[in-house]
């Protein structure tokens, strides 16, 4: 017995070594996949673009030192990257400072100035690091009210990890382990990385603020991303697609670009021939007398929706109205548009619908004639916008508009009832309630475009 448990301990002893071998030769491999971008005594392979703010090093960590009078500076790597991963550590030490990362950085060299991809680093009380900006381009792609749970992963006055996944056309970010924004866009294929330091105009004040960055690695080369938790929302610029992870988590296309399966007029009794045509990607009503469904007529999903997740992107002609209605019934007789729940889409600055209502609650991504949006970000008339209706289980309802929500109400709250009796529906029977209902696209005689319309069940 006794040779036996020597035996025995003999072979645990050896495997242990085995294992120990294998998982420190593992380690190894990981390790040699990185390559330091800074090593941590010199600006080697580094240049400064875009404005003066001043860069030194201190105890191995790049330090940007905030400057008054200049605009946005950057720290850039003078060698241009396509797909990597990339991870870093980041501090700001004061809640006035902004910083970020440049990502596939495109430079202007006629006016000075970095633009293109850049996550954040913010420290305000929107607290939106991690998020996907588009320096001096289109503004904001991955606002962090798409994730709001992400938005306690930096914390102010200590080194965050940032870890950033740029693949193809897919951008993907983590703050402290914190899967944060996922981004598909095509715009730029390859750029430098910049370090940012924000400007601060002519405030005297905020002179000298420091932000922190050190242990800058980059993986080029045999690439393994990590897997996103589901259920993040994904901003995606690419007409009409999914990504797999948007497959796996239950998103589906409502349009594909190329016909009209799974619409039809409010009679159910196909799609439209005339009014409605889909080209080059897009659903388009075209142009009549400006009358609400009076000409060509609504377009209804023949699937009806209770709980769901549901984004689209629409365009707009100037002066133009229309809307995106949910919880249609078809039940109700009326002569305009069928009676629903309705994202207002409008043209604000010249349709006179804006004006109308109460404390604008007529106007862009409004609850129509029931409560406004609080809109930050819109864009200008022929430029795509994006809208999202969120319905969860508990009939809590969210309406955002180019990733920021801009409403919230509680669908057949006493609140929400309240408002409908002072409004054009009071003459509704529980208006608005409906335990389901198709989705519909108005035909207010205006053109107005959509595309990439997806949706995601939640019940």
């Amino acid at each position: 017995m006794k040779n036996k448990i020597m035996l025995l301990t003999g072979i645990c002893s050896v495997l242990l070594m085995v294992c120990a071998f294998q998982i420190k030769n593992d380690q190894h491999h990981n390790e040699s996949k990185w390559t330091k971008l800074f090593d941590g005594k010199s600006f080697n392979g580094w240049k400064v673009l875009g404005g003066e703010a001043d860069f030194v090093i201190e105890d191995g960590a790049i330090v940007g030192i905030s400057k008054v009078n200049t605009p946005n500076t950057f720290l850039c790597t003078e060698k241009t990257y396509s797909n990597f991963i990339l991870e870093l550590d980041l501090k700001i030490e004061d809640e006035t400072s902004n910083s970020g990362v440049m990502i596939r950085g495109q430079y202007d060299s006629t006016r000075n100035r970095i633009y293109g991809y850049q996550v954040e680093a913010d420290a305000k009380e929107r607290a939106w690091s991690g998020g996907i900006y588009d320096e001096s381009r289109r503004g904001w792609l991955y606002p962090l009210s798409l994730n709001p749970n992400a938005r306690k992963a930096f914390h102010l006055g200590e080194y965050n990890r940032y870890r950033i996944e740029v693949i193809g056309r897919e951008i993907k970010t983590w703050v402290n382990g914190v899967p944060v924004a996922y981004l598909v866009d095509e715009t730029d294929q390859k750029g430098n990385i910049g370090l940012q330091v924000h400007n601060i105009l002519d405030v005297k004040a905020h002179e000298g603020r420091k932000t922190y960055f050190k242990n800058i690695r980059i993986q080029t080369e045999n690439l393994t991303p990590l897997p996103f938790e589901p259920g993040h929302f994904v901003v995606s610029t690419v007409d009409n697609t999914l990504t797999d992870y948007e497959i796996q988590d239950g998103w589906k296309l409502l349009f594909t670009g190329h016909n009209s399966l799974g619409w039809s007029d409010v009679d159910l009794q196909g799609f439209p021939k005339e009014g409605w045509i889909i080209e080059n990607g897009e659903l388009s009503i075209m142009e009549s007398d400006g009358s609400e469904s009076m000409t060509y007529g609504n377009i209804v999903t023949l699937e009806q929706y209770a709980a769901f997740d549901l984004s689209f992107q629409f365009k707009l002609s100037k002066g133009a109205n229309s809307g995106l209605k949910y919880f249609v019934t078809l039940e109700e007789k009326t002569e305009g548009s069928a009676i629903g729940l309705e994202y207002q889409i409008l043209d604000d600055k010249v349709h006179p619908d804006a004006i109308k209502g109460k404390n604008g609650n007529r106007t862009l991504a409004s609850l129509y004639d029931l409560i406004p949006s609080k809109k930050q970000y819109t864009k200008r008339i022929g430029e795509w916008n994006q809208g999202r209706i969120v319905v969860h289980p508990n009939n809590h309802v969210e309406h955002y508009l180019n990733g920021t929500k801009v409403l919230e109400y509680d669908r057949g709250s006493n609140e929400f009832q309240d408002l409908v009796s002072g409004s054009k529906y009071k003459g509704w029977k529980n208006f608005g309630q409906a335990p389901k209902g198709h989705l519909l696209l108005q035909d207010h005689g205006n053109h107005v475009s959509y595309k990439s319309i997806k949706i995601k069940k939640l019940d």
